[in-house]
This record gives structure tokens, C-alpha cells and sequence, in this order.
């Protein structure tokens, strides 16, 4: 659970999983991603996550600077990969500090694999 705000009227606090699923859908909005991953600890494998489950490819931390976020996702067969993440990492820090008012130390971009886009 994270404070947004503290006065002598109360605290505003925001838990862990809706950090995470704001983080999921501002990625999700950024061109060339095809999803979210997930990681199986035990195999090592990755999994593409559907738009129910984008908070499991997000992991939120912790510090006096602030918050370190870090997304787990698929780009897009021939997208640019240094394009997409920095994509990703700005329009995460962005929502998270322009919308929610959470500031965020970092965001760091883990892309776990590559997909083909099919044609629709």
C-alpha cells in the first residue's frame, strides 16, 4: 500500500494492485506492444497475459524517492524495441505522476519476447 496524501483530516493510500493496474494500461496504450507477460518461476517460461490479468507483468516497489515499477511485456515483431520501451517507461511514469499524483522514482522496462502482429 502506497500514501498519496497525508493531512490532519486523513491519508490517502492506494494498494499495490491498482498501481499495478494503472502501469498495465498506460503500457498497453503504447503502439508495438502485443501484451503483458508473466513469468513462471518454476519453468522460466514467459506467458502473454490477456487485458484481464496486465497487473501480473507489473511489479511495484518501494522507496524514499519513490515508486520502482517494473513491466514485463511482448513487442511486436520488427517494432523498434529501444523505441517501445522508452515509449513505455515515459507514458508509465506520466500516468502514474500526472493522473494519480504517485511520484515515481523508476520504471523499468523488461521485454520478455517477440510476437507477430497479425493483420486484422
Amino acid at each position: 500500500m502506497f500514501t498519496v496524501k497525508e493531512n490532519k483530516w486523513g491519508r490517502v493510500t492506494v494498494e499495490d494492485d491498482v498501481i499495478a493496474t494503472l502501469a498495465g494500461m498506460a503500457a498497453m496504450s503504447c503502439y508495438g506492444l502485443v501484451g503483458m507477460a508473466a513469468r513462471n518461476i518454476q519453468s522460466g517460461l514467459s506467458s502473454l497475459l490477456g487485458l484481464d490479468a496486465m497487473r501480473k507483468g507489473v511489479t511495484v516497489s518501494e522507496t524514499e524517492e519513490g515508486l520502482i515499477v517494473e513491466v514485463a511485456v511482448i513487442v511486436g515483431y520488427g517494432i523498434p524495441i529501444s523505441e517501445v520501451s522508452y515509449n513505455v517507461g515515459q507514458k508509465v511514469k506520466h500516468e502514474l505522476e500526472g493522473n494519480a499524483g504517485i511520484p515515481v522514482a523508476k520504471v523499468n522496462v523488461n521485454i520478455m519476447g517477440v510476437r507477430v502482429i497479425k493483420d486484422k
